[in-house]
């Protein structure tokens, strides 16, 4: 089983094992699949041999650009398959597929993040908790707080993105998740106007975005503007946040600095990096994660 290193706990991943990295490529395990990925942080030299990943694996990302490329089948391996993630007595299950882009559908070192906002919201002893979850992509961090018990608004700017979602909830066997194919930005303004307040805010910005209308996202520009307009719709006295980035743009001083100034009734926030690690023990990094909590 793979090991997760960072500053807060360990997860418990049994279909998922990041087995090997270098070369700027990652070679994984999701459940009995074993993949090749581009990873441009992995610039070290691989630990096996590039026979070895080949003949290990079922199936391996050719990229083209940044952003567009193919999946070259070596092995037989199915379109899509499900995966399961123990998360205390509960199950996430997760539904992967092979698309013209590098990401399957889940990205495992955020159940780092799941663990956090699943125990948060179960410890909470006042009534059902709100949790809004921007940029949520297929939906991890919304299944976990759903299976806690918050009722969930799950915002994300693509349309094939929230029906996948819907496959990972019906699959976990979750009830409570409102789905919006929305702006983050505008979302939350919408929010402002009708006067509705969320105990818990998660967010996965990127660094580059478009909206479904043709909104701009600019990490480096609207991160600032958005916890501005958070601040207006986070309760204060009952409340998490969980800010986790993959952008350079955001080193973890910035990161803190920025949310103290603009949600100022936060008076600590713990960030750090988390990392995956291979079977050889070379540490991969994967995002930086900003969390905050008055939780009782």
């Amino acid at each position: 089983m793979m090991n997760m290193i960072s500053n807060y706990e360990f997860s418990n991943w049994k279909d998922y094992e990041l087995i090997d990295t270098g070369s700027k490529e990652k070679l994984e395990r999701f459940g009995k699949y074993i993949i090749i990925r581009p990873e441009q942080a992995a610039f070290w030299n691989k630990s096996m041999t590039d026979y070895e990943w080949l003949n290990i694996a079922h199936a391996k990302y050719n990229e083209i650009t940044k952003n567009t490329g193919s999946w070259e089948k070596i092995k037989e391996i199915p379109d899509s398959w499900n995966i399961n993630y123990n998360m205390y007595s509960e199950s996430l299950w997760f539904n992967l597929k092979l698309k013209n882009f590098k990401h399957i559908g889940l990205f495992p070192e955020q159940a780092e993040n799941w663990n956090y906002i699943y125990n948060l919201i179960k410890k909470s002893q006042t009534s059902k908790l709100k949790v809004l979850n921007l940029f949520a992509y297929t939906g991890g961090a919304s299944l976990a707080s759903g299976k806690a018990g918050a009722d969930v608004t799950h915002i994300d700017s693509l349309k094939q993105i929230i029906s996948w979602t819907k496959e990972n909830m019906d699959l976990s066997d979750v009830k409570n998740i409102r789905f919006l194919v929305d702006d983050a930005v505008k979302f939350v303004k919408k929010e402002i106007r009708r006067g509705n307040l969320y105990n818990g805010i998660i967010m996965d910005p990127p660094a580059y975005g478009v909206g479904p209308k043709g909104e701009r996202w600019i990490i480096e520009n609207d991160f600032e503007l958005l916890l501005d307009l958070i601040n207006q719709i986070i309760d204060k006295k009952l409340y998490f946040i969980v800010v986790n980035t993959y952008s350079s743009g955001l080193d973890k001083k910035f990161l803190s600095d920025i949310i103290k100034t603009k949600l100022p009734f936060i008076k600590k926030v713990n960030v750090n990096e988390i990392f995956l690690t291979d079977k050889f023990n070379k540490k991969l990094p994967a995002g930086i994660v900003a969390r905050a909590d008055n939780i009782k």
